[in-house]
């Protein structure tokens, strides 16, 4: 297993049947974005390895049907100030508290600027594995396994959803909905790659409704004037599964730029954030068996009006 660096572990690519002479000249064609220039200064800072862990140089000869590790660098990647907390440590899980704006993995312009790298580095736990994931703008619980040996008895209580998961959410608030209520729609994705979508409840032709693949309850806790404190138990786990139900309600979860319409990027504030918040889970440790409960720190403010 390669090292992980910085609290990264490496990515990888496979390299093809193909007419490339240097495995450089392969990576500027594999990744367009990424410049020679870029990939031969990280081969010099050693950040290119081949199957064994050795450095590739840029003049190195093309070997198809190997592959190549490289550490992922963004430029000037921007700071994110909200820090996170941990909540609990044991001898196998790590359950930490997330802040809006920072993703749980790498993706796209964030590397260094993640949950798990952040952990990764300041608990110095290099296996550490992240157990389900958060939206990069949901805050809340989140769960690592500590051994790689332990991931599967975790990710298979997820998958079987031998969970409870709570959320909270400030919303609109609407007359005319009978709460407690109960969502379930089948949902597709968007013609947006970032959005996901709900089918009618019937076919264009007015017969068979869409066979649902997801499932939420929806609670009132607190009513504000024209906003409401909502929370949100999910039976599914489905992608934005909660804020494309709030949306289909006609009560789109404060702060959210992707529903009901996609909207243009803004600045990152506390106020600009999406009031959506991964408020407690709670589940049967599959190793020790004892009954486990993890609740976030954080608080959902109602925005000031202006």
């Amino acid at each position: 297993m390669l090292p992980v660096r910085n609290g990264l572990g490496p990515s990888v690519v496979g390299l093809p049947a193909g007419q490339w002479d240097t495995r450089l000249a392969f990576l500027v064609h594999r990744f367009p974005a990424i410049p020679a220039a870029e990939w031969t200064a990280r081969m010099a800072r050693g950040d290119v390895v081949d199957e064994a862990g050795r450095a590739v140089v840029p003049d190195a000869h093309y070997r198809p049907h190997t592959r190549l590790y490289y550490y992922r660098d963004v430029p000037d990647e921007a700071p994110i100030a909200a820090k996170e907390t941990v909540l609990f440590e044991d001898e196998y899980l790590v359950v930490a508290d997330k802040p809006h704006f920072l993703p749980v993995v790498p993706s796209g312009r964030y590397v260094h600027e993640t949950l798990l790298a952040r952990l990764r580095r300041k608990l110095s736990l290099d296996a550490l594995t992240p157990l389900h994931r958060l939206d990069r703008e949901t805050a809340g619980v989140v769960l690592f396994a500590k051994k790689p040996q332990t991931v599967h008895l975790y990710a298979e209580m997820f998958a079987q959803r031998r969970m409870h998961k709570t959320y909270e959410a400030i919303a609109p608030w609407r007359d005319g909905l009978d709460f407690p209520l109960e969502h379930q729609s089948r949902l597709v994705t968007g013609t947006h790659f970032m959005q996901m979508h709900e089918l009618p409840a019937t076919s264009a032709d007015g017969t068979a409704a869409p066979v649902p693949n997801s499932h939420t309850r929806i609670e009132v806790l607190e009513v504000r004037a024209t906003l409401a404190r909502y929370r949100l138990t999910p039976h599914t786990g489905k992608r934005h599964q909660l804020r494309v139900h709030m949306a289909a309600l006609g009560l789109p979860i404060v702060g959210d730029q992707i529903y009901p319409v996609l909207m243009p990027a803004r600045a990152e504030t506390p106020d600009t954030a999406l009031r959506l918040l991964a408020q407690a889970i709670a589940f049967v440790d599959p190793i020790s068996g004892a009954d486990r409960q993890f609740t976030s720190c954080q608080t959902l403010d109602f925005p000031v009006p202006t």
